[in-house]
């Protein structure tokens, strides 16, 4: 093993050796010494977990790796690579063949370039080792020779097939930044075996009531509303049996022997009982169950590969007090350290970070308090400066007396909101009156003036700049009022540019444009989304939904995975077979979809020729259809018509994979989200950072916050409050925590703690696919009951 392997894999045993060891003395830490341990800082914050060599080489080129360009650039140039299906018969916008080819191959050699620059960083033997660098490998290759066969058969004027476009979304799956999407995959891959048990005994349910309904309905000469007969055909029973499980044919399936006797409606409410009901709700109940368990250890391992690379940034930059001391890491070079790791974090924050860690005041802090940093840094803390309103410095008299005192009570004033909330719900009911009255039509420019003076009357109240800030674009300003800043502003001030110009065009020629009109009307309901952040409960349910936008945007690409190989599945088997005609158009293929096996049928008499995999966009407008589930039957028996009738194990497969599997995986994660949010309480390096904030009294008003819409998003305007005047005396730089707990007394009332290494991790997981950073090792969680507050139960281990 190399020397740089063995700095890289036993820092703790390193560091007993004193002298011995590279940083065991008093020596001045060099450039590489802190970008090392910056490295490993920045990958714990981030949960990066590549094992990379040590060398100064390696870590220049791991710095660069991470850089944020390439990594823009990966994922540029595989959105690039997965849109030229777009343009790739059967096409949307088509281009030539050797134009998308030389665009793929430009694609294949930065994914190349960046898997070459990864295997540098890396000891070889990892780097083949690792499974997504052989799937990335492989599916170059693949790409490439399917790019020659097919470019020699299009020469040829041979059929030729792409199938290596299939290939394409695995690259989103196996870079080294898809470490979520992987993390998803692996919750279904682990979800499947459990999911397999519970399928393969639905399926025995079905297949057992398709043969009760084959003898029960199959010989008594029952017609459908086409004429065709009724449960005859086993395996069709199957297929209708199975639709039933979705409600997607209901009634219509059951109709013909309701038509006959009401008796056999009681065979179809069991089978819906048990089927849609029970097995259902199974597969759901099967799919929390493991994803519960298998992310809890992924948190398991996540964390401790978090405290190991801490543990090792500590060797690297750990000083000996005196001989035989304790090992530290003084405040100099952690102070460097910060600067590499976060470049862009204030002065006055990394000085509270630092007295967090250094609560002694020594100058210098151990291993324990050491490894928090990473996580210290993924708390939110937010910088307020008090600045003194310009008006106050222009003309202090006229601001500072008895009237202008009174105004900026009122506009702070709890009234104040309620009244403006109920001009909102004003104008919404005047949203919804006929626009074509001219007195409907003028009211706008009312309240268009109303909320121009609302906005007028905080900016003379409140200070413009931290008004405008990029942390108050939703902003509370007093106790209970939610108050949105920025995005008041732009909605108003965007709808009366809009409705001047639409009243020009209209004074104009009388000419009216729509797109502006429409313009006008959805910026006007826009404007009702204040009422509903307004109400306490509401804004709890829409933080919580917030919170899990980098979830949602996970799952956003699984599902696009999965859409796009089965769209380029499905227009390989279907494409052409279904066709669309204009609604001006006169071709009598229009009535059956331009394919004469379609006459006839459901799929042509509801006109769903446009529902076809006749390119990527239609490809993928069906495939949400599908998974809706709303008549998939009639859009899968219509491919089934053109082509086979084993086409349905295409849209079974689909259902199986989205619906029941990818939709109920995400159920899991939004039940558990809401779980969390409702009920886990903030760690103890939050409380020990509000803390300390405290203590240096640099503390926003506790009184004058509550959770608001976006609550990482408030700003200096909070401190004014409904009774200070513009003249209060406050520090000049203040820190709030930007995620506040729901509630901050403790009641008396019975607590619920946590103090099980399994329920801490079992609480906390679900902030990993949220993108969220996981607590550290030593973590305090405690649970309210009816919304009371524990004190801090005793570190757990994790």
């Amino acid at each position: 093993m190399s020397e740089p392997e063995k700095r890289d894999t036993s820092p703790d045993e390193s560091a007993e050796k004193g002298p011995g060891f590279p940083n065991g003395g008093n020596p001045a830490k060099t450039k590489e010494d802190f970008d090392l341990a910056a490295i490993y800082v920045s990958d714990a914050q981030y949960n990066r977990n590549i094992y990379f060599d040590t060398s100064p080489q390696a870590v220049s080129l791991y710095l660069l790796y991470n850089h944020w360009l390439p990594r823009v650039l990966v994922y540029f140039f595989i959105l690039v690579d997965m849109s030229l299906a777009v343009f790739e018969e059967p096409a949307v916008l088509p281009l030539p063949t050797w134009a998308t080819m030389l665009v793929e191959l430009l694609c294949l050699l930065v994914f190349t370039v960046r898997l070459v620059h990864y295997a540098k960083v890396i000891p070889r033997d990892k780097f083949w080792k690792d499974p997504k660098n052989i799937c990335i490998i492989c599916i170059v290759v693949l790409t490439l020779i399917d790019m020659i066969i097919y470019g020699a058969l299009t020469a040829t004027n041979c059929y030729a097939l792409r199938w290596s476009r299939v290939l394409r979304p695995l690259l989103l799956v196996n870079v080294t930044e898809g470490r979520q999407l992987r993390r998803a995959f692996r919750s279904i891959r682990n979800a499947l075996p459990e999911i397999f048990y519970v399928f393969l005994l639905f399926m025995f349910s079905v297949l057992i009531f398709s043969l009760m309904a084959l003898k029960l309905l199959g010989k008594r000469g029952l017609k459908t509303m086409d004429g065709s007969p009724y449960f005859t055909n086993y395996l069709e029973i199957v297929f209708d049996l199975y639709v039933l499980v979705t409600t997607a044919n209901s009634p219509d399936v059951m109709m013909p022997a309701y038509n006959a006797s009401f008796i056999f409606t009681l065979f179809f409410i069991l089978y819906i009982f048990i089927n849609t009901y029970i097995f259902m709700s199974a597969f759901l109940a099967v799919v929390f169950n493991n994803y519960k368990k298998y992310l809890k250890e992924e948190v398991r391992q996540l964390v401790r590969a978090k405290r190991h690379k801490m543990v090792r940034a500590f060797a690297v930059l750990q000083e000996r007090r005196e001989e035989g001391g304790e090992l530290v890491v003084t405040q100099a070079n952690w102070n460097q350290l910060v600067r590499l790791v976060q470049p862009d974090i204030s002065n006055a924050h990394r000085e509270l970070l630092w007295s967090v860690c250094d609560d002694k005041n020594q100058g210098f802090i151990g291993k324990l308090a050491f490894v928090q940093l990473a996580d210290l840094l993924n708390i939110e803390v937010i910088t307020l400066k008090s600045r003194p309103h310009p008006l106050q410095s222009i003309c202090p008299t006229l601001y500072l007396s008895a009237p202008s005192r009174l105004l900026c009570r009122l506009v702070q004033h709890r009234g104040f909101t309620i009244m403006y909330d109920v001009i909102i719900l004003a104008n919404a009911v005047f949203i919804g009156l006929d626009e074509e009255n001219p007195m409907i039509s003028n009211s706008e420019w009312v309240f268009l003036f109303l909320y121009l003076l609302e906005i007028l009357l905080k900016l003379y109240v409140f200070e413009p700049r931290s008004f405008f800030s990029k942390h108050s674009f939703w902003n509370c300003l007093s106790t209970s009022q939610i108050i949105s800043t920025r995005f008041d502003t732009i909605i108003v001030v965007s709808a009366l540019i809009a409705t001047i110009i639409n009243s020009a065009l209209k004074s104009v020629g009388g000419y009216t444009s729509r797109q502006i009109l429409d313009i006008v009307f959805i910026l006007r309901v826009l404007r009702l989304i204040r009422v509903v952040d307004s109400i306490g409960r509401f804004r709890t349910i829409i933080n919580t939904l917030i919170r899990i936008g980098p979830a949602i945007l996970t799952f956003g690409q699984l599902i696009l995975v999965v859409y796009y190989i089965f769209a380029m599945v499905g227009m390989e088997l279907f494409k052409e077979k279904v066709k669309f005609y204009d609604e001006d158009s006169n071709d009598p293929a229009k009535a059956y979809c331009g394919n004469p096996l379609l006459k006839g049928t459901t799929f042509a008499q509801l006109n769903y020729c446009k529902n076809n995999f006749n390119n990527v966009m239609s490809s993928f407008i069906l495939l949400v259809e599908l998974t809706v589930v709303n008549q998939w039957h009639v859009l899968s028996n219509g491919f089934a018509t053109v082509t086979h009738v084993s086409a349905r194990i295409f849209f079974v497969l689909f259902h199986i994979l989205v619906v029941i599997v990818i939709i109920n995986i995400f159920v899991s994660f939004v039940l558990e989200a809401f779980y969390v949010e409702y009920s886990v309480d903030k760690g103890d390096l939050q409380t020990s950072l509000e803390r300390k904030i405290e203590e240096l009294e640099l503390a926003v008003a506790q009184e004058k916050l509550q959770d608001n819409l976006v609550n990482t998003m408030e700003t200096i305007d909070n401190d004014l409050g409904a009774g200070q005047s513009p003249t209060a005396n406050r520090p000049t730089l203040m820190f709030k925590i930007a995620s506040k707990s729901k509630n901050s007394q403790n009641t008396g009332q019975d607590d619920v703690r946590i103090r099980e290494q399994e329920e801490c991790l079992e609480h906390r997981d679900a902030f990993i696919l949220k993108g969220q950073d996981v607590g550290l090792c030593s973590v305090k969680i405690s649970l309210r009951s009816r919304g009371t507050e524990t004190a801090g139960p005793a570190p757990i281990s994790c």
